[in-house]
This record gives C-alpha cells, sequence and structure tokens, in this order.
C-alpha cells in the first residue's frame, strides 16, 4: 500500500521535511483566518484538490516551467498577505492560493520515482498539506487575541522571508 520509497509515508513526509513547502502550506491557513468564514476552510480545502491536480500533471510529465520559482514566490506572495492582513475577495484568493497549489503539486508528482505508487504518494501529500494548513489556523486563531495580530503578522514576514530565500536560490 505504498510505504516504502515514493509510496504514502514518502508523500507524507516530504511536504513536512521541506520547509518552501511548509511555510507556503501554513500561509494559506494563516491567511483564511485573516480572510473569515467561508475563506478559512475554501482555502486549505482548494489547496490540495488543486495541488492533486498539479502533481497528476508532473506524475504525467506535462511540462510547467518555473516550478521552483513559482514555489519559492508562494512563500513570499502568501507571506506577504498574511504580514499586511490583506483581506482580497473569495474568488482572488481562490486564484492565488490555487495558482501556487498547481506548482506545489507538480514538485511533487516530479519526484515520484519511477516504480512508486503515485496514488499511496498522492494521498501522503494531500494528508499533510492538510495537517499543515490546519497548523496555520491553529496558530492564525491567535489573531483574535489583541497581541495576537502582531505574532500572526510577524509568522507571515518569516514566511516571506523563508520564501525569499528560496527565491534567491533557485532565481
Amino acid at each position: 500500500v505504498g510505504g516504502g520509497q515514493g509510496g504514502l509515508i514518502s508523500g507524507f513526509t516530504h511536504p513536512l521535511f521541506v520547509w518552501d513547502h511548509v511555510v507556503a502550506m501554513i500561509a494559506v491557513g494563516l491567511w483564511g483566518v485573516f480572510l473569515g468564514r467561508p475563506a478559512i476552510w475554501i482555502l486549505p480545502v482548494a489547496f490540495p484538490v488543486v495541488m492533486a491536480f498539479g502533481g497528476a500533471m508532473g506524475v504525467v510529465g506535462m511540462p510547467l516551467p518555473a516550478v521552483e520559482v513559482g514555489i519559492a514566490l508562494s512563500g513570499v506572495i502568501l507571506g506577504l498577505l498574511v504580514a499586511f492582513g490583506t483581506r482580497a475577495p473569495l474568488w482572488a484568493a481562490l486564484a492565488i492560493v490555487s495558482g501556487f497549489a498547481i506548482f506545489h503539486g507538480h514538485a511533487h508528482g516530479t519526484e515520484l520515482p519511477v516504480a512508486a505508487n503515485p496514488y499511496a504518494y498522492a494521498v501522503g501529500f494531500v494528508t499533510a498539506t492538510g495537517l499543515l494548513h490546519l497548523v496555520g489556523i491553529a496558530f492564525g486563531s491567535l489573531a483574535h487575541r489583541p497581541w495576537g495580530t502582531y505574532a500572526v503578522r510577524a509568522a507571515g514576514l518569516v514566511i516571506a522571508a523563508v520564501g525569499a530565500a528560496f527565491l534567491v536560490g533557485v532565481a
């Protein structure tokens, strides 16, 4: 059922230990908190769904230019959206998050070994992604406290800085 190389465990652990993915996924949850309902749940559901589509693109070898740049930019842009508490319409937030999800998914899909079980891997990375979104939502809930808004916005700046560091590395 895919516990080995490229299976369920590999798909689950990959997004948890690759910082450019971690920060972007947490930022989705954080931004959802700032945007409120229904974005707080729609964005974290849309990201893994669209990411799975991007993963399928990568598995079948469909090219996507500048994948690593797109991933790094996701940290920068999503981090800044959180840092500035940007209030976007739901359709715009969904378009931004979904656009970045394609890049993250594509990277996962192209990293699969030839002998891997892409379905088990996909279940693993989608599950881990959802958990990272929940971490962002949980931390973002601090924004409901007077001092918490500063902590959440500071986290957005850290996320943007991590994204910028990756961007410098891939650009």
